[in-house]
This record gives structure tokens, sequence and C-alpha cells, in this order.
């Protein structure tokens, strides 16, 4: 029998779970995106699942899994782990070399965090006080807009008003946004608005300064977030390949890492 030769990596979101799979060679084989909904375990599962169904690969391939995100703790399948910081500066480094900033925004949560010249990771930020800033409050923005999250994009291309939403609480800006719309401001513009209070949010954290690097759900699916980051700092964002998994490439890089020896993870 072939010894395994693939290793895996799960990132157990708030909002969805990915799953990436890279060779021995740290190539990426395959990518999978699941809705995480109340079943953390289920969600790594269909995941997992679905990783190997799009490699065309059995579990007897894969020689290790390892995990991170809010729920790595909770999955089973999983024989390591590391942070979501750790991951997504090593899942960056695929892409781009450092010295780096990488700017992840997911559901519940931001991160900044500074890479050096050798790949470790300096410093960093994240928003633990507040959703705004993060894909949920995104959701709440479109909720009161009464369109799906999907749809947000589309409609913010449409703004002609450059407005501002004060409001720092999620709560609270759904409040001003009620507001706004009975004052008869253009449901296109309050996207936009939303856009960049999330932009807004996220550049307070932390100077964004040199080669800035944008991963994350919000990033791979709401791209004027993007443009909004590069236009207040001055300076292009880019965006890797696989942006929604990069937490789980770079866990999976970590568990190839540890394969080969003390210090390689």
């Amino acid at each position: 029998m072939t010894a395994p030769t693939c290793y895996a990596g799960i990132d157990s979101g708030s909002w969805n779970t990915k799953a990436a799979l890279v060779d021995g060679e740290g190539r990426l084989i395959a990518t999978a995106v699941v809705r995480t909904g109340a079943d953390v375990q289920g969600a790594a599962e269909r995941a997992y699942a679905s990783l190997l169904s799009r490699a065309g690969l059995t579990r007897e391939a894969v020689a290790a899994v390892w995990s991170t995100g809010f729920g790595r703790h909770s999955i089973p399948i999983a024989t390591g782990a590391r942070t979501e910081l750790d991951a997504h500066a090593r899942g960056a480094l695929q892409f781009v070399p450092g010295p780096l900033t990488v700017v992840d925004i997911g559901g519940q949560d931001a991160k900044i965090i500074l890479v050096d010249g050798e790949g470790r990771r300096v410093g960093h930020k994240m928003n633990r006080k507040c959703a705004a800033g993060t894909g949920s409050f995104l959701e709440e923005m479109a909720l009161r807009l009464d369109v799906p999250i999907g749809d947000l994009p589309r409609l913010a291309s449409g703004f002609v008003e450059e407005l501002d939403l004060g409001s720092f609480c999620t709560v609270f800006s759904g409040t001003e946004v009620l507001g706004l719309i009975r004052q008869g401001k253009r449901p296109a513009d309050l996207a936009r608005a939303a856009y960049r209070s999330v932009a807004k949010r996220v550049l307070e954290m932390e100077r964004v300064e040199g080669t800035v690097v944008a991963t994350g759900g919000v990033v791979a699916h709401h791209p004027m977030v993007v443009e909004l980051l590069a236009a207040a700092i001055g300076a292009p964002v880019k965006v890797p390949a696989h942006a929604q998994e990069i937490g789980a490439l770079g866990v999976a890089m970590s568990a190839l890492a540890a394969s080969r020896g003390p210090g390689g993870a």
C-alpha cells in the first residue's frame, strides 16, 4: 500500500468551515467550503468529505489533518492545531513573500497580522469587542436593506452619494440605517456606506503599511471592501487565490512542516 502523501487543514469558522489539501511538496490540491451552522463537528466532517471528493482521494491518502479557527479544538479528526493568526500568516506567505501585513476579515472578527521577511509573525491586532468591521456587520446591513447578503455588492455598485455611518456598534448602526432610510437615502448609497464602515473599522485597529494582503470570506465575496482599503492606505491590496480558504491552507502547511521534523511547524 502506498504511504499517505497529502496533508489537510480545516478552518472552523463562525460562518463557514473551510478545508484545504496540499501534497508533500506543499502544492495546493483542492479546497472546500461549507456552512458551519450549529454543528461544528458535522461541518468539519462535511468539509473534509467534500475536500476529498474534489481531490478524488480517500482518507488513506492523507497523512495528517490539522485544524484552526474558533472551533479548532472541537474537531476529532484533527491531530494538531494552530491559532488563526499563525494559520493566516502561513497561508498568505504561500502567495506573497514577507515582510507583509495580512488583513483578515471574517464573520465575527477582523485581524491584522504583521509578518517579517523571514516569515515570522511579529505582531497582531484583533477586534474582539464588537462585530463592527466583520461579516456579521454586513449581514445586519443586508437585513436592514432587505436584500440577500450575496446581492449587497451589486447593490452598492450603483451608489451615487458617499454616506458615513457614525455608529461603532452593529446594533446601533442598524438603527442608524433605518433612520437614514426614513430620510429617503438610497439603498445603494447605504450599502456603499456599510462597506466604507467595514474598511474604516479595520484600519482603526492598526497602522497598515508595506505589502498588504487581504484574506477571509468578506474579502472573497465583497471586493468593494478591498477597493476601499486600498484607497484609504494609498497602496494596492493583494488578494491571493482562495482568499477565503487561506487559514485552512496555512494549517495544512503546518501539518506538512511538522511531518518534516522538530521545528518544522
